[in-house]
């Protein structure tokens, strides 16, 4: 992945979202290394298992493990992690973590546990899209995210370029709409 944009830019290698058991909820990964489900099962299980008896409540941890940066956080019962490369700067990649958990808390209204993250399941996934894609960071400011995981704003201009995908078949209907009323 690395080799297709420019060297300088800050790459994120996977999000993951586990339970307290190191069980999967949600997670993206961007790097070949980890193309199989099977060598993401035991990538998860070993970076839950180097993890998992941290104190990592409340403020982010951050620790080097097999030549990947891991920056993680545990909320109640979840588990958020943000990996890159040994050659990534971490306050990025801390940044990238905090925007996906705040925009996860502002999209739950602070319900941030197991439960909740389950049954709004798709808005947990567009939080990830939002926030990183093919590993490229695209936003880290958590109110964004979440108005354009919830499209709100998606009847004001915002450019074709910079809308979702949704936001674009939305406004698309809405203009075949008003054509067709016409």
């Amino acid at each position: 992945m690395r080799s297709a944009i420019d060297p300088t830019t800050p790459v994120v290698g996977n999000l993951l979202l586990l339970d307290s058991e190191g069980k999967r909820i949600a997670v993206q990964y961007f790097s070949p290394e980890w193309s199989t489900v099977t060598a993401q099962a035991n990538y998860e299980k070993s970076v839950f298992a180097k993890t998992s008896r941290t104190n990592a409540r409340g403020e982010a941890e951050i620790t080097m493990f097999d030549n990947v940066v891991v920056v993680y956080k545990f909320f109640g019962d979840l588990m958020f992690f943000v990996t890159g490369s040994q050659d990534e700067n971490e306050i990025i990649l801390y940044t990238v973590l905090q925007a996906f958990f705040e925009s996860i808390s502002l999209l739950l209204r602070g319900g941030v546990e197991k439960k909740t993250v389950l049954e709004n399941l798709d808005l947990v996934l567009l939080a990830m899209d939002e926030t990183v894609d093919g590993g490229v960071i695209l936003e880290t400011d958590p109110a964004t995210i979440a108005s354009r995981v919830a499209m709100r704003g998606a009847d004001s201009d915002i450019p074709l370029a910079e809308q979702t995908l949704s936001q674009a078949f939305a406004s698309a209907r809405e203009q075949l709409t008003k054509s067709l009323l016409k």
